[in-house]
């Protein structure tokens, strides 16, 4: 069964259409990729599957269950993920205190224990803590645990959010424009980096990117919105060499950044 569908899904503010009877399926460890110029109705299916807007028509289903009505933090506990096209760290916050406040939609103590610091409070504190060094090590970012967030370096802060989205143990990771703002070799890096956690962790990915060259070269699948309308699909190669696609947004130029599917 797939993992998330998306099902006729239609959402406008005001008299704008941002996606119309938009349609996606996913199944367990893809990485599929959204492409499409500023405008399109991307970002908007992400805040629809993660429950920041309720689409005006058609379901999302993630593992057989409708997230349509179901608060955000509902939808993270479920199993999705996400991060954002601009960062959203805690900057004033150390590094492990971001990566700590992403375990506690699964705390398993209550406000007056924690206001009180009794009963289950200092264990549980305790498993989180050592749960979030662990998790730091593994990306080799232990040593960086006491360091503010907002003093690292944008390739970093971009790798920390990511490692905080995946605090929260999710089969479904959503990326908003991870490579935004980098230069080529960060670039580089950060495909490595979702190639690596796609498969270490058996993920299913769903990536919006504007970097030709990452999506051509990682996705396995791509979908192209224009208006709001899907106007095609297919793999990499299949919309290298669509010409609707070529004439309505990325123009052989752009598609050329992609340097080939290596």
């Amino acid at each position: 069964m797939p993992l998330l569908n998306v099902t006729d899904v239609t959402h406008s503010f005001g008299g704008l259409c941002a996606l119309s009877g938009f349609n996606l399926s996913l199944n367990p460890s893809e990485l599929v990729g959204i492409i499409g110029p500023n405008g399109a109705g991307k970002t908007t299916l992400f805040n629809l599957i993660t429950g920041i807007y309720r689409p005006d028509k058609g379901s999302i289903a993630f593992g057989g269950s409708e997230l349509t009505g179901r608060r955000p933090y509902k939808i993270t506990s479920m199993g999705i993920a996400r991060t954002f096209q601009n960062i959203r760290l805690f900057n004033e916050l150390t590094v492990l205190d971001n990566i700590r406040i992403a375990h506690y939609t699964g705390s398993r103590y209550s406000p007056v224990e924690a206001l009180l610091h009794a009963g289950r409070y200092r264990a549980e504190e305790r498993r989180i803590i050592d749960r979030s060094l662990e998790l730091l090590a593994f990306f080799e970012m232990d040593h960086l645990s006491v360091e503010t967030a907002g003093n690292l370096s944008y390739g970093l802060q971009r790798r920390l959010e990511i490692v905080r989205a995946l605090a929260t143990k999710p089969q479904l990771l959503l990326l908003d424009e991870p490579a935004a703002g980098m230069n080529t070799k960060e670039i580089d890096r950060l495909m490595e980096f979702i190639r690596w956690i796609h498969s270490e962790f058996k993920l299913t990915i769903l990536l919006i990117e504007h970097q030709m060259r990452l999506v051509m070269n990682i996705c396995e699948r791509l979908v192209v919105l224009d208006f709001g309308v899907t106007i095609a699909e297919g793999t990499p190669r299949q919309i290298q060499d669509n010409q609707q696609v070529l004439e309505s947004y990325l123009g052989p130029k752009n598609l050329e950044l992609g340097g080939g599917l290596q």
